[in-house]
């Protein structure tokens, strides 16, 4: 089998390429061929996921959650893509907490090489892909705009005060949600479509899974051009949507299940795509059942 392992070698405070002897030297006991490939920059895993996926049995890859995302549009496209292994090391991770990856080098490393392969859904927008997280609105933005030296001084705190600095306004927009053949209006601060259990580090989504076809659509409500108390009130249901999860008894928050969503919105707003930068303005969204063959810790349940 050949292995082609790819990693982002400043996330984590590079400490992938430190250990890089050891991950190649133990995915040479189940892979005969292991190439490797240090991304040089933004886009760069997206490119080579996509050159190799047609050649490789397995790709193995290292980085944060944008990292998985860019490795799901290399793949994405390609009629048998191969098998996953990840090994964590952004900054939260929250699609290795999903799958209960460890996120030390040596667990993650073990879940490749003795872990159980299982066929996880994905989420396709308009022309790309997402794993875990669709999301709009406040705070958003974060996951993207915060410098990566802050990152690797301060960790997940970065995300909290780039948050803050750029999304306390909470801006109002339009949102039309076209779920089961309704449609529902309504003006919003912010929008979430989850494949998975963890946004942002908490778990929001605890009862969902990774497997079952379906998408969780989570949207705080807000009026145009509310008073003081008014956003007070939006930001409090927000933090009950992240402390308490989605199912948190919130008038303000509207809910969804499906496996398709057609959602109109201003071209102003931008989706984020598992804490990367998305598409802007309206979009479809559905659910690519046991689309991806990722490689799970063993005895894993209830993903």
């Amino acid at each position: 089998m050949r292995c082609f392992f790819v990693f982002n070698p400043v996330s984590g405070k590079g400490k992938i390429a430190k250990k890089l002897d050891y991950i190649v030297r133990k995915l040479k006991e189940k892979y005969d061929v292991v190439d490797v490939y240090a991304t040089k920059g933004a886009g760069d895993m997206e490119r080579a996921a996509r050159e190799v996926a047609g050649r490789y049995d397995a790709i193995v890859f290292s980085g944060g959650d944008g990292s998985f995302n860019e490795i799901m549009q290399g793949i994405g496209d390609a009629e048998h893509p191969p098998e996953l292994g990840y090994i964590p090391s952004g900054t939260v991770n929250d699609i290795a907490h999903t799958l209960g990856i460890p996120k030390g080098i040596r667990g993650a490393v073990k879940t490749v090489l003795t872990g159980d392969n299982v066929l996880l859904d994905c989420m396709k927008i308009n022309d790309r892909y997402a794993m875990y997280v669709v999301a709009a609105g406040a705070f958003t933005s974060a996951s993207y705009t915060t410098p990566q030296t802050k990152k690797k001084q301060i960790g997940r705190i970065a995300y909290g005060i780039e948050g803050i600095k750029k999304n306390m306004r909470f801006d109002v927009f339009d949102v039309s949600v076209k779920s089961g053949g309704n449609w529902v209006k309504t003006d919003s601060v912010f929008i979430s479509l989850m494949n998975g259990r963890y946004v942002a580090g908490m778990k929001i989504n605890r009862d969902s899974s990774i497997t079952d076809g379906r998408i969780e659509l989570a949207v705080i409500r807000q009026q145009k051009n509310p008073n003081f108390f008014k956003k007070i009130r939006a930001f409090l249901a927000l933090a009950h949507l992240f402390l308490f999860g989605y199912k948190v008894k919130e008038k303000q928050i509207l809910r969804f299940t499906g496996s398709e969503f057609e959602i109109e919105t201003e071209e102003s707003v931008v989706w984020n795509f598992d804490g990367e930068k998305g598409l802007s303005g309206n979009v479809k969204v559905c659910v690519l059942p046991k689309k991806i063959n990722m490689i799970v810790p063993k005895g894993s349940k209830n993903i």
